[in-house]
């Protein structure tokens, strides 16, 4: 597989295969040397350094292919952009998959097109922001794939940095975890589960993924190795192991959910209809006046003894003061005339209100929303730009409440939010009086994810003066400096929950699945071992294919968790989850399942490498 691209997210793609698919890798960027060179890119040469030292290191694991402790260098060519005499001498030629992840959406598309002439049956995997541009792109390279009217098993896959990372980044805020897969609209996360006390019954979640170690807590021991014997992380176990396993924790699949105060769902939610036009003084004035009008038919009728319809009727009209004058009537009647036309007084100002409110409300629909008074349990989300704007639109999605703060007027999310009606505060993070009226105080969270890495710290250290308990995220580039906040975050305030993310990180997981195929959802990491998530068809797959489901599974290499039932595309999920072990799996249907490394290769049909030692 090739990898070209000039910043962080080449180095993490590179590294993503190698270390959890086991993939042969060549990774072209530009060569470092010179004043010129580019500070990104030097970090992005450092951070390949890095982790090809840490995937190097030797290991005492048995089982190189299930530790993952024991791999081959990743080949590494120097060039500035993906030309045909480069991607030759990468070997585009042989290779089943290529990524081109450059800042420049031109330079990636340049690519993409010279790689489909070289190689038709190259999978592609292209990083571009631009969603309409990124389908039709899809489109036509897939079609350049048809050669002699037959359709090669290949696929061209658009993918953006900051859509992959945002339902990470997302759940960070929520869950205060980034280990998630998404599948079929559903974001999913991995959560450990300490072992249950006497007479306490385990959570099983979705399905339990893996027994933990039971060394995970102890200092002393081999945190998640084979060293720890019959001890070790156990993967994808059966229901009879997990119900025999005493003292250790387990790793559960649960969906990313939002139970926050219901000011904050109620902003989240579209809310009703009459709620966006008027306010609500007005709607009980109104109804006030409704009640008194019934009361005065209701009055009317019972007094002069008329028929209900038409004792209404003239108490309409004395409301309008359109009836003739009770002269020579009853005083009942009129005494009911008199306070008839002083509720049609009092509802001539409340016609008038709820006109201007009406008005107001059309010409403020291109307004930005103010937060509500009273709002808590909300998301405070610093930042709308490429990666901000991702982000909101995941979190709405999801129905969690939101207030954006951001201090450019002109800013890509800024037009998101106005048609979301999410409520926005501009102005300078950094000024005193910003937070405050995005309401931190009361808030659930904060997401820092501007492009400085300096407003991002300062947002949450003063985030954290005014909420200690604050749970924070930061987006962060430079992943020392991370490190270090981290760090120094989690001893200033041991209560609390502090995240810092880097948006490569975040997004090459999707790529790197992407560049496997598209029936890989992701990968969510157990101790120092790897679970992946895959979306398969029963047909042609012989372990699955006329089994129950209990059958299908093979406890340690693969098990079936949901049933896709949706039609293709349906915008809807129709996963199905809790599947009867009985249920017979047909060649129609669809699952989705769990799986290690070794066991997804198997029912992919990958045969052992020949370039991995032991093989």
């Amino acid at each position: 597989m090739i990898v070209c691209g000039d910043d962080a997210l080449a180095a993490r793609l590179a590294g993503e295969l190698h270390g959890v698919y086991r993939e042969r890798v060549t990774l072209v960027v530009p060569a470092v040397r010179g004043p010129e060179a580019v500070p990104g890119r030097i970090r992005a040469s450092a951070l390949l350094g890095r982790i090809s030292a840490a995937m190097a290191r030797p290991g005492t694991a048995a089982d190189p292919w299930s530790s993952g402790e024991v791999v081959l260098p990743i080949r590494e060519v120097a060039a500035s952009e993906p030309s045909d005499d480069v991607l030759r001498q990468a070997g585009a030629e042989r290779a089943s998959a290529l990524a081109l992840v450059y800042n420049d959406d031109e330079t990636n598309v340049r690519g993409a097109l010279a790689a489909r002439r070289l190689n038709p049956r190259l999978r592609l995997v292209i990083r571009l922001y631009n969603r309409k541009l990124g389908q039709h792109l899809a489109e036509l390279l897939d079609q350049a794939a048809a050669v002699g009217g037959a359709v090669l098993d290949v696929s061209t896959t658009v993918l953006s940095d900051a859509d992959t990372a945002a339902p990470a980044l997302a759940a960070t805020a929520v869950a205060g975890t980034s280990k998630v897969v998404q599948a079929e609209g559903l974001l999913l996360r991995a959560v450990e589960r300490p072992p249950p006390g006497s007479g306490e019954l385990a959570d099983p979640g979705l399905c339990t993924l893996a027994l933990l170690s039971s060394t995970v807590n102890d200092p002393a021991g081999a945190d998640g190795s084979d060293r720890s014997g019959s001890l070790a992380p156990i993967l994808l176990p059966d229901d009879e192991a997990v119900a025999a396993a005493t003292g250790r924790g387990t790793l559960v699949l649960r969906t990313v959910t939002y139970a926050g105060p219901r000011s904050a769902r109620r902003l989240a939610g579209r809310g009703a209809p009459l709620g966006r036009f008027f306010s609500r003084r007005l709607r009980w004035a109104v109804l006030g006046v409704i009640v008194t009008v019934l009361a005065l038919a209701v009055a009317a009728w019972w007094t002069t003894g008329d028929e209900p319809l038409h004792a209404m009727y003239v108490t309409l009209l004395d409301l309008f003061s359109i009836g003739d004058p009770a002269v020579g009537e009853p005083v009942s009647r009129q005494v009911l005339q008199l306070l008839s036309g002083l509720v049609g007084l009092a509802l001539l100002p409340i016609l008038v209100a709820g006109a201007l409110e009406a008005f107001g409300a059309f010409r403020g629909s291109s307004a930005l929303r103010r937060p509500p008074r009273g709002l808590s349990g909300h998301v405070v989300l610093l930042g709308l730009g490429k990666i901000g704007t991702r982000v909101l639109d995941r979190l709405r999605e999801l129905g969690i409440p939101v207030v954006c703060v951001e201090g450019d007027p002109e800013a890509r999310g800024i037009s998101l939010a106005r048609r979301l009606r999410v409520p926005v505060v501009l102005g300078d993070v950094t000024q005193e009086g910003v937070l405050e009226a995005a309401k931190i105080g009361r808030a659930h969270s904060l997401l820092a994810v501007t492009s400085s890495d300096t407003t991002n710290l300062e947002a949450a250290l003063y985030a954290r003066t005014v909420k200690p308990d604050l749970r924070v995220s930061l987006r962060l580039y430079d992943d020392d400096f991370a490190t270090a906040v981290y760090r120094t975050l989690r001893a200033a305030h041991p209560a609390a929950r502090t995240r810092s993310r880097s948006v490569s990180t975040l997004a090459a997981p999707a790529f790197a699945g992407a560049m496997m195929g598209r029936q890989i959802l992701g990968a969510i990491p157990v101790e120092r071992k790897v679970l992946l998530f895959a979306r398969l068809d029963v047909a042609g797959h012989a372990q699955f294919e006329g089994r129950t489901v209990a059958e299908a599974a093979r406890p340690g290499a693969w098990r079936v968790i949901a049933l896709d039932t949706a039609e293709p595309g349906e915008g809807a999920t129709g996963l199905v989850w809790n599947l009867h072990p009985g249920y017979v799996l047909g060649p129609d249907d669809q699952v989705v399942i769990a799986a290690t490394r070794r066991g997804l290769a198997e029912l992919l049909g990958r045969g052992p490498d020949p370039y991995r030692p032991g093989t």
